[in-house]
């Protein structure tokens, strides 16, 4: 009967309405093909159910939560792997504002990463962090000639904004230095016209990672 209707509903559920223990079901089939554990089966189950959205803190979450089952990490996420159920991962989203063009910038930089005096090159970037069932935003500012984090911001977005404040908190922190060669990927927020300008109205140089194909 399980086998019959496992196809519509979640094994779990099937058991549920039998009043059969899933221990009990799986003793019962052990033998039966590969045999697999009450837990394995579970998270094979959630994962199926989440269209494999998730990765192993998600799913462990969703154990502990709605299932009262606490497994260590590396159990759920050994279990994923050997089942093949890892995240499907998002592809990054470039944030960009309605009608704005791109500024592509030099590669001023050129792979020199050494830096004879403090606020002569910095070179920045944005982190993803999940927290939780949230996508943070990491925003650093790096100063090439002790490899000192200027500034940082962490934000909920990646927009415009984000970058901007990164800059400006750094500028703050230096005293508005000048000539400051600021060099980024060719993220949207860096090549917009906002940012482009602000570079300009402070008097700092941009540059740019070439993108290869």
């Amino acid at each position: 009967m399980v086998e019959q209707f496992r196809e519509k509903y979640t094994v779990t559920s099937i058991l549920k309405v039998l009043g059969i223990p899933r221990a009990s079901y799986y003793r019962w089939t052990k033998g039966f093909g590969e045999y697999r554990n009450e837990h394995e089966d579970l998270i094979i189950e959630i994962c199926k159910a989440t269209k494999y959205r998730n990765g192993h803190r998600k799913i462990r979450a969703i154990l502990k939560r709605e299932h009262h089952i606490h497994l260590n990490r590396n159990t759920v996420q050994n279990i994923m792997q050997k089942h093949h159920l890892q995240c499907k991962v998002k592809p990054k989203r470039k944030w960009k504002s309605q009608g704005e063009s791109e500024v592509i910038v030099p590669n001023i930089l050129n792979r020199d990463f050494s830096a004879s005096k403090p606020n002569e090159k910095w070179v920045t970037d944005i982190t993803y962090i999940q927290y939780g069932s949230e996508t943070l935003y990491l925003s650093t500012i790096m100063d090439l000639y002790n490899n000192e984090i200027v500034a940082y911001k962490i934000y909920n977005h990646q927009q415009t904004t984000l970058v901007i404040d990164t800059l400006q908190d750094a500028l703050d922190k230096r005293n508005q230095p000048e000539g400051v060669i600021i060099h980024s990927d060719q993220g949207s927020v860096y090549t917009s016209y906002t940012f482009q300008n602000y570079l300009k109205e402070h008097h700092l140089v941009g540059s740019m990672l070439f993108l290869t194909s």
